[in-house]
């Protein structure tokens, strides 16, 4: 799987594209090797920055791959080259293809209530064979060892899913899986963010041009300015600042 690894803020990053993504998860689900496959994003590298934890745990992954221009810019000024960013929304058709094609099983968790049926009948219509063994919301009480965890564990466990896809977005999302991925007979985890809110139709996308040239996160900016206006206009900054003195003057990473 050719990829060249950079080190971002601590985290190392793949530089991955589509098809090899695939053909990891592929050899994962049918070696038996448990994987984790996580993205970063600028949100998700600042996230890190601000809790060892979650750097530990990106960096414990099989696959950190890439969902985000600002990296892909970031990785540029460290003189590194990460050839394409995958980001769910696109990406999620194309997997639910490879999952078809490939008779995998998935299961989604995540999204309000409602939300991750509807992505999942969306799918279906497109993908009628694709066998998606259970769906289940992300409004629950998620503390380890509560009824409501448990039982969403169980579920799981019960249908055994080759893939696992978790969208509660970061780091909750990265929080549940840390704390319950040994509790879980899953060949794959991966973390999907806002992808069943897309799937359904229940967050509209930036404009295709955006999307195609970088500025995605300012067309989301537009349609949710109030939910995303400090993750962009002080994430990003403050990411490019990070990259300065951690890379450039050399300040140690925080512990």
């Amino acid at each position: 799987m050719p990829d060249e690894e950079v080190i971002i803020c601590g985290v190392r990053v793949n530089g991955i594209t589509v098809p090899d993504l695939n053909e990891a998860i592929r050899n994962a689900i049918i070696q038996n090797k448990r994987s984790l496959i996580l993205n970063v994003n600028i949100l998700a590298l600042n996230l890190s920055m601000e809790n060892v934890w979650l750097r530990d745990l990106l960096n414990s992954a099989k696959i950190v791959f890439c969902d985000g221009a600002g990296v892909i810019l970031g990785a540029r000024i460290l003189g590194y080259h990460i050839p394409e960013r995958i980001t769910y929304a696109d990406w999620i058709w194309k997997l639910a293809e490879f999952i078809t094609e490939n008779h995998f099983s998935v299961y989604f968790l995540g999204g309000k209530p409602g939300i991750t049926e509807k992505a999942a009948q969306n799918l279906l219509v497109r993908f009628p064979a694709i066998q998606i063994v259970g769906v289940h919301h992300g409004y629950f009480n998620m503390t380890i060892g509560n009824p409501e965890n448990d039982s969403v564990l169980d579920s799981i466990r019960k249908v055994s899913p080759d893939i696992l896809i978790v969208g509660f977005g970061m780091p909750l999302q990265e929080q549940w899986l840390l704390d319950n991925w040994n509790s879980l007979n899953v060949k794959v985890g991966l973390t999907g963010g806002a992808v069943f809110d897309y799937i359904s139709g229940e967050l509209d996308r930036a404009p295709r041009w955006m999307n195609d040239n970088g500025l995605e996160w300012l067309g989301r900016l537009f349609i949710e300015p109030k939910r995303l206006w400090r993750r962009y206009m002080i994430g990003i900054p403050l990411f490019f600042w990070r990259i300065f003195i951690h890379h450039i003057l050399r300040v140690p990473l925080p512990n």
